[in-house]
């Protein structure tokens, strides 16, 4: 007979080492789970092109109902460059059926929370499933240093115990941040794409518009914005503008639910810009496509998608791209 005293202490490492045993002798150990999402096709990761997937298109911090919160993926070739980190990206990019080790960039629009929540998440999501090797790239507004920074610091513990239980650098290591601080210019220019941003007024902050050129087409992404016509100007001529939306009327009804005040209101109303406007913009830039997202409100089903495209339509004329989770946009 034996007692449990002879039975050897099962912690992390000991069990580690005898799952390595039971692989080398042969056996057959239960697939590890992992975030990144499983190949798909016969030579995953070789497909040439590129296309624009919204991960998520309610606007504001609000979770719940049918959209998640505000994230994009444009994927250029076996590069995908993430645009705005709500909650839960990391599901929606997998769900998408994306590779979380594909991921080469991150692009912040701004410092809500609704646009940079789970920017660590993400990250460190691809550090624990081991799939973070190669450097990734952050930009943003002035903030977004001390937001990756903060980030390892919030977690220390986690990381150092990860690091010494599994033979892990630090995911500092991986991430190189970068403040933006130019009224507008070149942000990254690399493996065949270049990016540029202009800065953009959402009161009572500034905001990122990006411009991403790829060898199949051009992608503008507004991120949160007031009503500008210089953003037109900057988006002339994109085969896709992803814009953000207002339905004027909705305001009221987003207003009394979140127990709003009139200062709330008023932020709401000069901060967005109105589905019409957004029309007025699409028409001036001259762009091909024109992607509705974040909208606001995003999760009241009596407006309908005829109701955001008919206040747009009254100016602008081309494509109009009511936009849905997990919806993608082919380029060229």
């Amino acid at each position: 007979m034996f007692s449990e005293s002879h039975l050897p202490m099962l912690n992390r490492r000991n069990m580690l080492r005898a799952a390595m045993a039971l692989t080398a002798g042969g056996m057959i150990a239960a697939p590890a789970m992992s975030l990144a999402a499983p190949a798909v096709g016969p030579q995953a990761g070789t497909a040439k092109g590129a296309k624009l997937v919204l991960l998520g298109t309610k606007g504001g911090p609000r979770v719940g109902g049918k959209r998640s919160n505000p994230a994009n993926a444009l994927v250029v070739d076996d590069n995908v460059y993430v645009i705005d980190t709500g909650m839960g990206v990391t599901s929606q990019f997998v769900k998408a059926g994306l590779n979380l080790s594909d991921i080469r960039a991150i692009f912040i629009s701004h410092m809500h929370s609704d646009h940079e929540l789970e920017f660590g998440n993400l990250v460190y999501n691809m550090w624990a499933a081991g799939v973070l090797r190669r450097p990734i790239d952050a930009y943003g507004p002035a903030g977004m240093e001390a937001l990756a920074a903060d980030y390892w610091h919030l977690n220390r513990e986690d990381i150092r115990i990860r690091m010494a239980d599994e033979g892990k650098p630090h995911p500092g290591t991986f991430v190189r941040a970068h403040d933006f601080r130019q009224s507008q210019g070149t942000v990254m220019a690399a493996d065949g794409v270049t990016v540029t941003a202009f800065t953009t007024p959402h009161p009572p902050m500034e905001n990122l518009a990006y411009r991403f050129e790829t060898p199949y087409g051009s992608v503008v992404y507004s991120g949160d914005t007031a009503y500008n016509p210089a953003l037109a100007d900057f988006a002339r001529g994109a085969d896709v503008l992803v814009h953000e939306v207002l339905y004027v009327p909705g305001v009221d009804a987003l207003v009394k639910r979140a127990n709003g005040t009139p200062a709330f209101r008023n932020h709401i109303l000069e901060s967005h810009t109105a589905a019409e406007q957004v029309g007025m913009i699409a028409k001036r830039a001259g762009v091909k496509k024109l992607v509705l997202s974040h909208f606001v409100p995003g999760d009241m089903d009596w407006i309908t998608d005829d109701m955001w495209r008919d206040e747009v339509a009254k100016h602008y004329k081309g494509e109009i791209v009511v936009g849905r989770d997990l919806m993608e946009i082919p380029l060229g």
